[in-house]
């Protein structure tokens, strides 16, 4: 997947690996469609630094999940 491209379906894809990363149970409340291409940037600095950590501690999950309904549609 070339997520270099700030689409709509790279967003779904790096979302849908942040909530199985996270493991979380929560997922269906984190839809990628509640995301804008125009926080991509973002999105994918998310994705990066979550895909490049073995483990997360659960202050580190609780910052990311922040920083994700932050970044969500008005």
């Amino acid at each position: 997947m070339d997520l270099t491209q700030p689409t709509q379906a790279n967003i779904e894809f790096m979302i849908e690996g942040i909530k199985t990363k996270l493991r979380m149970a929560s997922g269906a409340a984190m839809q990628a469609s509640a995301f804008s291409v125009e926080q991509y940037e973002d999105i994918h600095d998310v994705y990066d630094m979550v895909m490049n950590k073995p483990n997360l501690s659960i202050s580190e999950v609780e910052a990311i999940v922040s920083e994700l309904g932050r970044l969500r549609k008005a």
